[in-house]
């Protein structure tokens, strides 16, 4: 890709100024205000938690563009402070080796930040911004979390690969009866049961199961157990201690384990963040699944980030698919 563009502050304050509505709504303070290509600074994207800025470089610069980059942040938006993070293509093989370069844990400008409470839709998050690649809360997520609350009021709910758990706490707060939450590690668990305290929802260690989502999906599958919603938003690539997963190889023997544990007349919400899967291969590595459980399916929705704060280039469909699908 070349250069940053040279009048790169009159394009971050355009960016932040598309956002539109969600700059003034109280109830929302975290939002996407930078998604590449689409607001003209390819393969960089900028997070904003409250007064706090998350930038993303998914190419190279030199370590002049990084600093113009960042001084045009600081001018363009004011912020309290700026986070950096590094996500080159190989960074999922480097992240083990070199986190401090991918994600420092010191602010890049202004002030260091441990962790801060950012709203979506009334709900409080814990945001922990020198913690990783990942801060807390996936924000091309929010239209499909607004949906998820209005469904699930007296029903019971299985999140799968849960982070720190944000369905899990609309869920809790949309008035569903349970919210179990499964992933592999224990620690963004604890991270979510802190999330549900912070929405003064009451914590179950029940429901906040650390291993592995396939193993755990047989288990409650032997016992006979059945939920109204299944969340199935996996990472586009993930290693465990027994398996790998690649969801553009593996998900249609994913939405087969998750169809098991639908309960009838239940919704299975099948979510994919694999730019290089189209919507309609992935819908129909769905259908597969669902085929291989036995299970027949009624599409009732497709979700994907919100065209105000991810826009795309044109031609280009979103990163993030979601496939809801009603179970008979």
């Amino acid at each position: 890709m070349g250069a940053l563009p040279p009048s790169l502050v009159d394009v971050l304050r355009a960016s932040r100024e598309r956002r539109g509505a969600l700059l003034s709504d109280a109830r929302t303070t975290a939002f996407r205000v930078l998604n590449g290509e689409a607001d003209g600074v390819p393969e960089v994207t900028a997070d904003v938690f409250g007064g706090l800025y998350v930038i993303s470089l998914y190419r190279d610069l030199t370590s002049a563009e990084e600093e113009t980059l960042l001084d045009a942040a600081v001018a363009a938006w004011a912020p309290r402070s700026v986070y950096l993070k590094r996500r080159p293509r190989e960074a999922r093989v480097l992240a083990n080796v070199a986190k401090e370069a991918l994600a420092p844990e010191t602010a890049a400008r202004g002030e260091p930040v441990e962790s801060l409470t950012a709203l979506e839709n009334g709900l409080s998050f814990l945001i922990r911004p020198g913690q990783g690649l990942s801060v807390g809360l996936y924000l091309d997520m929010r239209d499909t979390r607004v949906w998820l609350k209005d469904e699930v009021r007296g029903r019971t709910v299985l999140n799968l690969f849960s982070y720190t758990c944000a369905f899990g706490v609309v869920a809790t707060g949309g008035g569903a009866t349970r919210a179990l939450n499964i992933d592999a590690s224990r620690r963004v668990l604890d991270w979510g049961e802190e999330n549900a305290r912070l929405n003064g929802q009451p914590v179950d260690r029940y429901d906040y199961v650390a291993g592995d989502v396939f193993d755990w999906l047989k288990r409650l599958a032997k016992k006979g157990e059945a939920f109204d919603v299944v969340v199935s938003d996996p990472p586009s690539f993930s290693t465990t201690r027994t398996a790998r997963f690649s969801a553009a190889r593996d998900y249609a023997k994913l939405a087969e384990a998750a169809a098991r544990v639908v309960a009838p007349g239940g919704r299975l919400v099948a979510c994919c963040n694999h730019a290089g899967l189209p919507m309609r291969r992935f819908e129909a590595m769905v259908a597969e699944g669902l085929a291989l459980a036995g299970r027949q399916g009624r599409a009732v929705r497709s979700l994907g980030p919100s065209p105000l704060d991810f826009p795309s280039p044109p031609g280009q469909e979103p990163a993030l698919k979601v496939h809801v699908v009603e179970l008979r």
